[in-house]
Parts: C-alpha cells; structure tokens; sequence
C-alpha cells in the first residue's frame, strides 16, 4: 500500500491549518530619545509601536554601553523598522546595538540592532554635539 497520497494529503491539512498568525507582521517604532555619552553612553526615551495587524503599544526605551564617544544628543521623530517578527509582544526585550554617529547642532544616527531572530534598524535626526562609535543595549519595555 502507497502511503505517500495520504501522508501528502496530512501535511496539506496541517499547513492549512495553521494560524495566520504565523506569518511574519511589519512594525514600526516612532520614537523620541535623548542621552549623553563620555566613554559610556545612556539614552532614554518613549515611544510607540504599530504593526500592520493592527496591534499597538507604548513603549519606553533605554540605551547603555561604551566604546569611543563623547556627546550629548536628542532624537525627536526617530523611527524603526522590525524585522523577523510574529506578534508585537515579541519586539520588547534588549537588543544587541552597535553605531555610528556624527553631529554639532544637527545630529543623525543609525542603528542596526537583534535580540534572537528579531531583528531592528533605527534612523533618526535631532540636535547636540557627538562624535563616535559605540555598542551596547538597546532595551524596549511596555509603558
């Protein structure tokens, strides 16, 4: 007896099955920040996450970690793309961050950012004085 139809038509029906759910949701973070930095850096802000299920969520945001950098900033309108994610609830968490920054007056950064497979990319413009590198941990709580 030929098992391969039946188990063919098993899978069909588990696939099927399967919550829409599991498909991959786009979110996005709109943030606001501000932070100095002498050799070690720390940030903090608020901001919010929306995806395109629908789900939404206020968050808090803190940044820390050391490396080459002097300065003092704040990000007004930053914004973040996830990647890699099922449910908002899986953006929250500390992320492993590294950057570039450069800036007197205005001042624009980039961040490219994972926790597991979840994975984050930052942008954003604002005003203060910072030249550097520096890595550290970028932690997004429920508000």
């Amino acid at each position: 007896m030929n098992r391969f139809p039946l188990l063919a038509a098993a899978a069909l029906f588990l696939l099927a099955a399967a919550p829409a759910s599991a498909r991959d949701v786009s979110c996005r973070l709109d943030f606001d920040m501000a932070g100095w930095s002498v050799f070690y850096k720390t940030a903090s802000g608020t901001g919010r996450v929306s995806c395109d299920n629908g789900q939404a969520m206020a968050v808090r945001i803190d940044a820390k970690g050391g490396g080459l950098s002097v300065g003092k900033s704040e990000i007004r309108g930053g914004r973040g793309e996830f990647s890699g994610v099922r449910s908002i609830n899986e953006v929250l968490g500390t992320y492993v961050a590294a950057e570039a920054h450069a800036g007197v007056v205005k001042s624009s950064k980039a961040q490219a950012m994972t926790k597991g497979e979840v994975s984050l990319a930052l942008a954003g413009t604002g005003e203060g004085f910072d030249l550097g590198v520096a890595f550290g941990a970028f932690t997004i709580e429920a508000r």
